[in-house]
């Protein structure tokens, strides 16, 4: 019989850039699970985003919107409450990047070094160290890493943002600085990371940066 192909789990923050889960971060990696021939399963917070934006115009809006039906847009619907997690069900969790990670599953884009992590967030990422399972983050993402695993030690990366690495590493994260598709593997924290659209990509630097990480996850989940 052959075997089960992987699971992994993607940790969506809503939908869109500015508000939510960076679309083509997101959408890249699924396509990287799936061609990898592993599986993807799409988890989200149900909780309210922090604030909506207007992507065309840049804006805030007055409205609200919650993270786990904006998450369902990118799963076409197949997305489940992080609250229902269960680390034994899965062999690696990523996180796609955009403001929502750093807005949304935390609040390090208002509060820096500062922020706490969503409760539900934190606790599946604290499961799956417990069972020794690999754990990716894509962009800004990393952030929540740095203030889970920064007493740690974490090793990561955002790429090369001076300010946001500082910040990262007043968490005691070793960054490194990285360019496109490149990623930084700590293989004692089992954690993979890629800056994507921390840096001015395009959409084939940012797939590569997926395809990367997704493979390394992969690798130490084997």
């Amino acid at each position: 019989m052959a075997d089960k192909p992987l699971r992994i789990a993607v940790v969506l923050s809503g939908c869109g850039v500015y508000d939510g889960a960076e679309i083509h971060e997101a959408v890249c990696t699924l396509l990287a699970i799936s061609r990898a021939g592993a599986e993807a399963v799409c988890f989200a917070p149900n909780v309210p985003q922090a604030h909506v934006v207007n992507h065309l115009t840049g804006e805030e809006a007055a409205e609200t919107r919650n993270v786990l039906a904006e998450s369902a847009r990118i799963a076409r619907g197949k997305v489940a409450d992080l609250a229902t997690f269960d680390a034994a069900a899965v062999d690696a969790l990523i996180f796609p990047g955009g403001f929502g990670a750093a807005k949304n599953l935390c609040d390090f884009a208002f509060k820096g070094a500062d922020c706490t992590v969503n409760p539900d967030v934190e606790k599946a990422v604290r499961a799956m160290r417990d069972a020794g399972k690999p754990i990716g983050a894509l962009c800004i993402a990393p952030a929540i890493l740095a203030k889970l695993f920064g007493a740690e030690g974490v090793e990561l990366t955002i790429g090369s943002d001076a300010g946001t690495a500082a910040a990262l590493e007043s968490l005691g994260a070793k960054h490194s600085v990285t360019g496109h598709g490149e990623i930084v593997t700590d293989r004692r924290l089992k954690v993979v990371t890629s800056p994507c659209y921390m840096l001015d990509a395009s959409l084939a630097q940012i797939a590569e940066g997926a395809e990367n990480t997704v493979r390394a996850l992969i690798g130490l989940a084997r």
